[in-house]
């Protein structure tokens, strides 16, 4: 697929999950209606990616921070990066995921899920003032992802009914500009 480093620490997010690693750093995942952020500091090739499930918790939910919901998982992204003592202006962002796992099934709430993940991603990466250089979000399919943070690439493999897309997601990819599908 593309080169690897020598010593290649491979990581898997599950739901909930994220990860901030180093040149050596590559992190995969799977997304339905979940949606995933990478953000990569060119300059000190470090990066990371969450994996939400939705966007916000209830009220119900307890007050223990969860990767589960986006406002929890991009903190704790964001957490990471400072902590490195780099700036979030400094770093690219990419978004993927929101899709509609569902379409033939007519229930509001579950056609809702990746929609509202989509833009509650959006919303608070233009409140940070994030530079979001790509995105493929929406539609009906699911994304596999890879995150290569020693080059900042993702490569993505979307699957929409029979047709399967796979593509290295740069900044100025048209693919990357595929909104969300309501």
């Amino acid at each position: 697929m593309h080169f690897l480093p020598n010593a290649c620490f491979d990581v898997f997010l599950n739901p909930g999950e994220y990860y901030f690693g180093d040149r050596d750093t590559r992190i995969r995942t799977l997304l339905g209606s979940c949606v995933a952020i990478t953000l990569w500091h060119r300059a000190r090739r470090i990066g990371g990616m969450c994996h939400y499930v939705l966007p916000e918790r209830s009220e119900r939910d307890g007050e223990e921070p969860s990767g589960r919901y986006g406002a929890d998982a991009i903190e704790a992204l964001l957490h990471e990066a400072r902590d490195c003592g780099t700036r979030i202006a400094d770093y690219e962002f990419k978004l993927f995921g929101g899709g509609h796992m569902f379409p033939g099934i007519d229930t509001p709430t579950l056609a809702m899920i990746g929609d509202r993940n989509i833009e509650f991603a959006r919303r608070q990466l233009e409140r940070l003032g994030a530079r979001v250089v790509a995105e493929h979000c929406g539609g009906t399919g699911h994304r596999s992802l890879v995150f290569d943070v020693w080059s900042g690439d993702v490569w993505m493999r979307y699957q929409e009914g029979a047709q399967e897309t796979e593509a290295r997601i740069r900044p100025g990819n048209k693919l990357c500009r595929k909104k969300s599908v309501s």
